[in-house]
């Protein structure tokens, strides 16, 4: 049952050739059977998904299934979920049991999911590897020596082990395309607003937003479909139609205009990287897409950009994390200077700390204007140049990552380079446009992706798009030989 997508197991459930109760019971003995080497849960919630899965075939029985019923899905362990331990990766919330449930959760929940459990994740979503987090590295299911990108790493290697069918993730600066496409799995990131974020701790509250992780795009369009909506509890939440995504995914894509910004094919890239995205895009055009050339001057500035306005966000976000109403708190401080100084010190990682330090100073009085104000313009400049693509496209295609997965400590030491490897991903939160990362072939036995970027609110049209291309290649069919068992 593993080796099935989520829109196949959900065709399965009303055919009645399995139960809820049986699914989730296979993909939690596959949890504890295989995670061990993976590390990609923090949290089980077994006895809870048993319930759930017993509510869903009593539900199922009756004829009042929603559009996620008896469904496994494991969630990101940045979302609250009341009752659960939500650690968002750290020590600072080891110990934190959230008192209520994000819109995210709540809304899949509503329609029927049944949750697993919680995915291991870099500390605060501050991360590229999923090694920052407080609960240790996440390990790549097609090699057990490598990263599987971040910071949804856990979730993304858990559906690429078939340790479950769906997964919740967020992206801040690449973090759900990213390791969507280090695993084999497809990942969207939704427009900035088109899902809620209240009960998702903050990162970097104008860029972080929450989108569903899976094997295919018909899968994500089922996810979204049940996670996307206005939520008056979040203020960033648009309150805007939420099309019909599966209906939309088998639109006829001839005549469609691929944009390539030239800018993602640079002279460094890797060569074998250019090829397998130009491979995909050629399979489009086989279907009836056109392909033009386009630029994005101001993307270069995307990094540095970023690297400015996300810890400014995240020193502002994480100063509410102080021992004194939640959280860790230190042994015996002597007053409270000591109590901030030394709970924040033992309960953040390095990299947080680094990145606290980082926005504190871009917002420090004298450095506001030259590094703050600055990067908010190139934010705008970023946004414009994406406008003006899309005045003459429908969509931008691309790698999704200048390489494949690498060694597990390789980048550890040298945060620049780690910062690099979402140099293709980062404008779009930027801009926050919606966008895409599927599967499209192997590099020496490692997977890749390929990233489909389109207008604000244009869910539809790049599912459309990634389904249309997943109809003619099997590349997301290819699963780990994982355990021995695949």
């Amino acid at each position: 049952m593993h080796n099935k997508t989520l829109t196949e197991l959900k065709a399965g459930l009303a055919a009645g050739d399995f139960s809820s109760r049986e699914l989730t019971e296979h993909f939690l003995a596959r949890i504890q059977q295989h995670d061990g080497e993976l590390n990609s849960f923090i949290s089980v919630t077994a006895e809870q998904a048993l319930a759930q899965a017993d509510a869903a075939d009593t539900a199922l029985a009756a004829g009042n299934g929603g559009l996620l019923t008896g469904l496994p899905i494991a969630h990101k362990d940045i979302f609250c979920t009341e009752g659960v331990r939500t650690s968002c990766g750290s020590k600072m919330l080891d110990s934190f049991i959230a008192p209520y449930t994000a819109t995210v959760v709540e809304k899949m929940a509503a329609e029927g999911a049944v949750m697993l459990g919680k995915t291991n994740m870099d500390e605060f979503a501050m991360g590229s590897s999923n090694e920052t987090s407080y609960y240790g590295p996440v390990k790549n299911p097609w090699d057990l020596e490598r990263v599987p990108g971040g910071s949804s790493g856990g979730a993304a290697a858990c559906l690429g082990a078939r340790l479950a069918p769906g997964a919740t993730g967020t992206d801040t600066g690449g973090s759900i395309r990213q390791p969507a496409a280090l695993n084999n799995i497809t990942g969207l990131k939704p427009t900035y607003g088109r899902v809620s974020r209240w009960g998702m701790i903050a990162f970097a509250s104008s860029l972080d937003q929450a989108g569903p992780m899976a094997q295919s795009a018909e899968d994500c369009a089922l996810m979204l479909q049940a996670m996307a909506g206005h939520d008056q509890r979040d203020s960033t939440s648009l309150d805007e139609k939420v099309d019909d995504y599966l209906g939309a995914l088998n639109n006829d894509i001839s005549g469609l205009t691929i944009g390539i910004p030239e800018e993602f094919f640079p002279d460094t890239l890797d060569g074998a990287i250019a090829d397998n995205s130009r491979a995909a895009i050629r399979e489009l055009e086989k279907l009836g897409a056109k392909v033009v050339s386009v630029s994005l001057p101001s993307i270069k500035l995307s990094v540095p950009a970023y690297y400015v306005i996300a810890p400014a966000e995240a020193s502002s976000n994480l100063s509410r994390f102080d021992g004194v109403r939640f959280g860790h708190r230190c042994d015996d401080p002597k007053d409270l200077e000591d109590l901030y100084k030394r709970s924040r010190s033992e309960g953040f990682g390095d990299e947080v700390k680094r990145r606290i330090l980082v926005g504190a100073y871009a917002l420090s009085a004298g450095y506001y204007d030259a590094y703050y104000r600055r990067a908010q313009q190139v934010r705008r400049l970023i946004r414009d140049d994406f406008a003006r693509a899309f005045e003459k496209v429908d969509v931008l295609m691309g790698p999704t990552a200048p390489e494949t997965a690498f060694k597990l400590g390789a980048k550890k030491d040298d945060p620049v380079s780690m910062y690099m490897a979402d140099v293709f991903t980062i404008g779009v939160n930027l801009a926050g446009l919606p966008a895409l990362s599927m599967p499209t072939g192997f590099i020496n036995g490692l997977p890749t992706g390929t990233q489909v970027i389109g207008n604000y609110f244009r869910e539809g049209q790049i599912l459309n798009v990634a389904h249309k291309y997943q109809q003619a290649t099997d590349w997301h069919k290819q699963a780990p030989a994982f355990g021995g068992d695949q």
